[in-house]
């Protein structure tokens, strides 16, 4: 992200992720290398990844590449252990109910939990690139709220509703070695395993051993 991003506008400490999408994105991608995406079984998907703690251009970088890769597979957001790299980062380009566009990334996140009187569940299908050509229903809160720093270490908050509250706490799951699938019934994760069996991926993948 460009020092003028960095950055970014601030409402109520929350970040403006709205505006100028499609310049932005554009902007990292064309900096980026798109990479193959990690799937279910690969060692990195399923620990906890490593905190950012130098702030530096191959940080930059690896945004960049992550844009890439993200718009390769045809995502709506993607974590660093998803094209094998062991940090705790995750950029997104995700709508929300209502259609409105959010483009960014969160360095270090960390999902705020909501009070009982807030969490409002939405047991939409949900899927994931690491797990491609599968989808099933998952309950998780409407509405949900990150934590995390910027590409130059400076704190930021993210917010949203709907799909893109669910793509929030999707990304962060994967940076803390859990896969939507993890989340499910016995039952429901084998089916969504043999949907993955069963299908062709779109996008390149790193093949397990």
């Amino acid at each position: 992200m460009s020092q003028q991003e960095t950055d970014e506008q601030v409402n109520d400490g929350f970040v403006v992720d709205t505006e100028d999408c499609e310049e932005r994105e554009l902007a990292h991608r064309e900096r980026g290398t798109s990479h193959p995406i990690t799937v279910v079984g690969n060692p990195v998907l399923h620990k906890e990844c490593k905190d950012v703690t130098e702030f530096d251009d191959k940080l930059a970088q690896l945004i960049d590449d992550m844009f890439a890769s993200q718009r390769t597979a045809e995502g709506v957001g993607l974590a660093a252990n998803q094209i094998g790299v062991d940090l705790k980062v995750f950029v997104y380009d995700c709508p929300d109910d209502e259609g409105v566009r959010h483009t960014g990334y969160v360095v270090n996140p960390v999902l705020r939990e909501l009070p009982a009187d807030r969490r409002v569940l939405d047991d939409s299908n949900e899927g994931c690139l690491s797990v491609p050509t599968a989808y099933a229903a998952l309950a998780r809160p409407d509405y949900a709220e990150v934590h995390g720093q910027d590409a130059k270490g400076n704190p930021i908050k993210v917010r949203g509703t709907g799909y893109f509250a669910r793509c929030l706490q999707h990304e962060t799951d994967h940076l803390y070695g859990y896969l939507y699938i993890d989340r499910l019934s016995k039952r429901d994760r084998k089916d969504a395993l043999k949907q993955m069996a069963e299908g062709t991926p779109r996008y390149p993948i790193v093949p397990n051993d």
